[in-house]
């Protein structure tokens, strides 16, 4: 059986401390082709995720430990809209419908995030990071 527990949490926010990028996945899909992208996401404070879309797939964000920001942002590269997301206050998820302008800013160490989008994946494509 394959948990999701305090186990897997340190295991992945570890390789995430351990990583230059500060984050790590630990995915619960089959493979890059399949139709339902699961994954714990472990992300620290400082890594650096650009202000992004995607144009396949909206995003759902469960967030099981820890404490971020989830910003949106409109096309001239302005703050629309920003939730903390600490689930010790009620706030425990998001869903970023497609083509939302977003990113994280990672408040806590040891955030672990459970995210769910549609497969296949697909790396972000020029004109989906906002300069």
């Amino acid at each position: 059986m394959n948990l999701i527990n305090k186990e897997r949490l340190d295991a992945v926010t570890a390789a995430a401390q351990a990583s230059e990028r500060l984050r790590m996945n630990y995915n619960y899909h089959d493979d890059l082709e399949a139709p339902a992208q699961r994954l714990l996401n472990a992300l620290e404070p400082g890594t650096l995720l650009p202000i992004h879309r995607h144009h396949h797939s909206a995003e759902t964000y469960i967030l099981l430990r820890g404490k971020m920001d989830v910003v949106y942002y409109n096309d001239q590269k302005e703050e629309t809209e920003r939730v903390t997301l600490d689930p010790l206050q009620g706030n425990y998820g998001v869903h970023i419908p497609i083509g939302q302008w977003h990113t994280l800013e990672v408040l806590e160490s040891g955030s672990v995030l459970f995210e769910i989008k549609e497969g296949p994946y697909t790396p972000l494509a020029e004109g989906d990071i906002l300069e």
